[in-house]
């Protein structure tokens, strides 16, 4: 499926959010003024058929988002008894102007859950570039009773930001999960969580930060 798509007014109002001030001596730059592009090689995982996901590019190259349109985890009444996990791994092209690298300064994940009293949820999701050691993965639980929308955000420190290397094509792995447990739930309930979206509105958005690649 092919990305670059942009976004929403709404959308961009949403990633222009406040990001962790740095220090102008660690080398990171306001973002190219070229436009970057990202598609999806590949996609894998209970949680993201074929044609269930999407990757939008932020007008401003400050950030990228992944709208997916059928991740649902789900226990209880008539769930499948493998429905109580679900998972998505990404593999993406980045195309990055010459001369920059970029790195995940922080993530947003969000989506709805329903969650009976005695259940629990989690969202679960590391990242990583090609060739390069998976990020340790960041699990945020949820308890019951819980009906709502919910986010879970990941904050790099900017001293442990992991680069894209420079001068060679890597492309960037993006692995999530959700769980669902019934727990000590009323025998019949259902419990479920989703990171889905039918209108585009609920997307996991990536926050970039930027530096320039040293000359060789």
């Amino acid at each position: 499926m092919a990305g670059g798509m942009l976004l929403s007014g709404a959308t961009a109002a949403l990633i222009a959010t406040a990001l962790p001030v740095h220090d102008p001596s660690s080398g990171i730059v306001d973002p190219p003024p070229d436009k970057i592009v990202i598609k999806i090689a590949t996609v894998n995982g209970s949680g993201c058929p074929q044609g269930a996901a999407a990757v939008a590019v932020s007008p401003d190259n400050t950030a990228f988002t992944v709208t997916y349109s059928d991740y649902l985890a789900q226990v209880g009444g008539s769930a499948d008894p493998t429905a109580f996990r679900k998972n998505c791994q990404l593999n993406l092209i980045v195309h990055v102007p010459q001369g920059f690298t970029y790195a995940i300064a922080s993530a947003d994940y969000r989506g709805f859950a329903s969650l009976q009293r005695g259940a629990s949820s989690a969202e679960k999701a590391s990242y990583y570039f090609q060739g390069s050691p998976t990020t340790a993965a960041i699990t945020h639980p949820f308890r019951g009773p819980y009906d709502d929308n919910w986010q879970a955000t990941d904050v790099t420190d900017w001293a442990q930001l992991v680069w894209a290397p420079c001068g060679v094509q890597r492309n960037f792995n993006i692995n999530t999960e959700l769980r669902v447990s019934a727990g000590t739930s009323a025998t019949g309930s259902t419990s479920f969580m989703t990171m889905d979206s039918t209108d585009g509105d609920i997307s996991t958005v990536y926050h970039l930060a930027w530096k320039e690649c040293p000359e060789f």
